[in-house]
């Protein structure tokens, strides 16, 4: 009788068919078999079959009941047989484990092993006691090595980080949990707060190298093959493309736990380079950490190269992509709660309600009424756009070039409403697009606009200017410090310029301040970096009160409730996780009881500003709702940029206030 022996390899998990492999293959039913559902490696004398995301059983039992089908006897290697036996029982301990996991996150701790790490903690992390849901946080990272904290902005994920490293730090050598670094992947604005918090927990500055645009790729390289690196490696998404292999050896060779930081940035599930680099360095982590207040944005999809990262030899989420996207489609899925169920031993969250921080104080918007010259402006400029999108239908934003078009015109016309002196520059430095025609479609072509445009900075200053100054004069006389929010560059340099010719020395941030190289050496520098900006703005004697600051450069990572509690908005678009993500900035945990937060909108009247902060109401208020009742929050495209309902709104609202019918 014809015969097959099966082997499987473990390390490159493949399954290996020898034999009278040409007697199968002749079949064309079982040749069709192999190729359509088992592999396309297939040779005269062997055929190689991968097991990628299955489990080996699965191959098995498939290889199985194809040769029995068609008459070929099959035969194990003992090898073979031995490799499931391990894999059995490697299984057995780790749905154990996963249990076990489950039971800390749920609050079910062993007294002892969790007293063990308290002890731990409150010998080597002086400087900071965590409190309860962080504390729990930290353990369960402790213990699983590998797992994801979905918490809000805010709720302290850094200090949960360092908890957990310092428990792992200081176990024993022989220890097989022991780690002794730290690789902390993220956006260039975290990597001061992560120094800086490190202080703050241990009292002492950290052995630190910055791994970003100003040391040359060699240098990096140097660095990662080097017996003496840093306790601490921090390294931008960008920049880890080009050292993965130089990356790969460093981890190997030391005990490193590998953070990512704002990990919602490898969500790409398509061949993305950042997403692949980040997945090719997984195996060698000897702890794997995810951090992310956003882990699924668009869809349930983005999970998966989450938690492929935390457990890459696992298939622990038991969706395939494909199934992934469906269920993000479908409201009330049925197969959600088994993805929750899947994945609820490697993941944790706070919620905003769980930081018992005290509430901030939303203000009524403040209206201001547009000068002569802006009103003449803005108004030219909205009749002019919302017409032209009503009459042309260009309100279907399913069509790609139409809603590059609209939202060309939204950026002209919020420019408008804000600073008239920004619509003389060119759409393409504040909007990407693909079409020369959005160029044209958002440029000013009447003669008389354009030259009241051209001569707006001679004949008058934006009234928001002046209300945010007078607003600003009574925070600081009332011994506070603010943070001005704009959205455009040429805003916060103007804007900048104008309090400070009015005796209010501010500093601007944006994405063209430099990233130092470490906090220790920017000390020594005298160049002004976001972190010199940020640690300066926290201490008492501050030469400046004011940071005017840009949210879609720095929303994330750093924090300023220390020593600010008080956010003006003076440009928003209708992005709304761009919008909270700024608020957390100055309302943290950790403010005190008594500390009062206040947030103020200035709008210009009767323009696309009310808009925008109606629509930035609903949609953070549908975030919120989100945020506090879903285990993986799913937010539908709530929190992005202008959308059909954002479009419907601008025109109902053009409409009602020219009663155009």
């Amino acid at each position: 009788m014809n015969s097959i022996s099966i082997d499987y390899n473990k390390d490159d998990k493949i399954v290996v068919l020898r034999g009278d492999i040409k007697i199968l293959i002749s079949n064309r039913f079982a040749l069709r078999y192999i190729k359509d559902y088992l592999t396309k490696d297939i040779h005269d004398d062997y055929i190689k079959i991968s097991i990628g995301e299955k489990y080996p059983q699965e191959v098995f039992s498939a290889v199985t009941e194809m040769l029995k089908k068609y008459g070929i006897e099959e035969r194990v290697n003992i090898g073979a047989e031995k490799a499931l036996s391990d894999f059995q029982i490697e299984e057995n301990k780790f749905r154990e484990f996963s249990m076990k996991a489950l039971e800390i996150r749920n609050n079910n701790c062993n007294h002892d092993e969790f007293r063990e790490f308290t002890i731990s903690l409150e010998k080597n992390m002086k400087n900071r006691s965590l409190y309860e849901l962080q504390l729990l946080s930290a353990y369960h990272l402790a213990f699983s090595q590998n797992a994801c904290n979905f918490s809000v902005p805010g709720s302290g994920k850094t200090s949960i980080v360092y908890g957990a490293y310092t428990y792992l730090k200081n176990l024993s050598d022989d220890n097989i949990k022991k780690v002794d670094k730290l690789l902390i992947i993220g956006p260039l604005s975290s990597f001061g707060p992560w120094e800086l918090e490190y202080e703050e927990c241990f009292g002492s500055k950290p052995s630190v190298k910055r791994l970003i645009s100003g040391v040359n790729k060699q240098e990096k390289i140097d660095y990662l093959y080097s017996r003496y690196s840093s306790e601490i490696t921090l390294i931008s998404y960008a920049s880890l493309a080009a050292v993965t292999d130089a990356i790969s050896w460093f981890l190997k060779a030391n005990k490193v736990m590998v953070v990512l930081d704002e990990a919602h940035k490898i969500k790409n599930t398509t061949g993305g380079i950042t997403a692949q680099s980040v997945m090719d360095i997984a195996q060698y982590c000897k702890s794997r950490v995810v951090l992310t207040g956003t882990p699924a944005p668009n869809g349930y999809e983005d999970l998966y190269n989450l938690f492929k990262f935390i457990w890459p030899n696992k298939n622990i989420m038991q969706f395939k992509l494909n199934q992934l996207k469906d269920m993000s489609v479908r409201k009330n899925d049925l197969r959600v709660h088994k993805l929750v169920e899947a994945i609820a031993p490697y993941f944790i969250r706070i919620k905003k309600s769980d930081l018992n921080i005290p509430p901030a104080i939303t203000n009524p918007p403040i209206l201001v009424e547009m000068g002569e010259y802006q009103r003449r402006i803005y108004d030219f400029i909205e009749k002019k756009y919302i017409d032209s999108i009503i009459e042309n239908n260009e309100n279907d934003l399913s069509n790609k070039f139409k809603a590059q078009l609209v939202g060309a015109k939204m950026i002209r016309l919020m420019q408008a409403a804000s600073n008239p002196n920004l619509l003389k520059l060119p759409l393409a430095n504040f909007y990407k697009y693909e079409d020369i025609s959005v160029e044209e479609a958002g440029n000013i072509n009447d003669t008389d606009i354009l030259k009241e445009i051209i001569e707006y900075k001679n004949n008058e200053i934006p009234k928001k200017f002046v209300k945010t100054k007078e607003l600003v004069d009574r925070i600081l006389a009332e011994g506070g410090k603010v943070v001005i929010w704009a959205c455009f560059v040429q805003t916060i340099l103007e804007l900048k310029h104008y309090l400070d010719s009015n005796g209010i020395s501010c500093q601007e941030l944006y994405g063209a301040i430099p990233v130092g190289k470490s906090l220790e050496e920017d000390d020594e520098s005298l160049e002004l970096t976001r972190e010199k900006i940020v640690a300066l703005f926290q201490e008492k004697d501050c030469p400046f009160k004011v940071i005017i600051a840009n949210p879609f450069a720095v929303a994330e990572s750093i924090s300023l409730h220390k020593a600010c509690h008080n956010a003006i908005y003076f440009e928003r678009t209708f992005n709304a996780a761009h919008f909270m993500q700024s608020k957390d900035r100055i309302h943290r945990y950790g403010l005190a009881k008594d500390v009062k937060t206040n947030y103020y909108y200035i709008l210009s009247q009767d323009s696309v500003d009310e808009v925008i902060d109606d629509r930035l109401a609903i949609k953070e208020s549908r975030m919120m709702k989100i945020m506090e009742t879903m285990p993986i929050p799913l937010f539908d495209n709530v929190s992005g940029d202008f959308g059909d309902e954002d479009m419907k709104a601008m025109i109902k609202n053009y409409v009602a206030r020219t009663k155009k019918i």
